[in-house]
């Protein structure tokens, strides 16, 4: 077993994610309480999908979330920096692409992608503004980013009640259903140390996109900002 420190040492985050990935996604589910679908359908919507358009998904894991592009007729390329991740996305979707890459050094010339996306993993990087800068390299000029991650609920007696789960209950949870409950400890503690909203958007801002905009789900446990690289 592994747990990452908010110091996010990437051999301390892919050796955590490594340890999980088996029950990665069943564990998602749990702990979301199914919410998870509804904000894969959301980053879905925001990419604008058309058929043929080329899709980078970070941080995709086994690849649940780049399927859902994939089958709305995007071509896509699922990355993620744990190997463990990647080979069981390759044991379950053989048919797609998945490389095992880092989000501050992506292996892609410049342009090539319409849009980029990441969910839930950029808070796991060790320098995500050098991430969001790397993500506007790779996209060509007029395309798309999708950060979906989680954030702080608008309502305060429901921020209240949502940090108590983070401390609490989700602990709990996860040792029923995860193979390394230390590692969902971690989650939480990087959830509570990530930026607001609008702070993060104004780093999306700096880090050279434009039109940077946002939107809450399920009361800002969630927030889906969206942004374009310029023309």
């Amino acid at each position: 077993m592994s747990r990452a420190t908010l110091k996010k040492d990437p051999r301390d985050v892919a050796g955590m994610f490594d340890d999980v990935a088996k029950r990665y996604d069943i564990t998602n589910t749990v702990l979301s309480m199914g919410q998870v679908y509804v904000w894969r359908a959301a980053v879905r919507e925001a990419l604008r999908i058309t058929t043929g358009m080329k899709i980078l998904d970070i941080a995709a894991g086994t690849g649940t979330s780049t399927e859902v592009y994939k089958n709305a007729g995007a071509e896509t390329v699922a990355l993620d920096f744990s190997i463990g991740m990647v080979t069981v996305g390759k044991q379950r979707q053989p048919d797609m692409d998945f490389i095992a890459g880092d989000a501050t050094a992506l292996p892609f010339a410049d342009g090539t992608f319409d849009a980029v996306t990441i969910s839930y993993g950029l808070r796991n990087v060790n320098d995500p503004d050098l991430a969001l800068r790397e993500m506007l390299r790779i996209v060509r000029p007029g395309g798309t980013l999708v950060v979906n991650e989680f954030s702080t609920p608008t309502w305060k007696p429901f921020r209240a009640l949502y940090n108590f789960y983070l401390g609490t209950a989700l602990p709990t949870l996860s040792t029923l259903v995860s193979s390394d409950s230390e590692a969902y400890d971690y989650l939480a503690e990087s959830i509570l140390d990530w930026p607001s909203q609008e702070a993060f958007a104004k780093r999306v801002q700096e880090a050279g996109w434009r039109n940077v905009e946002y939107r809450n789900l399920s009361g800002g446990i969630v927030a889906l900002h969206r942004a374009t690289k310029p023309e």
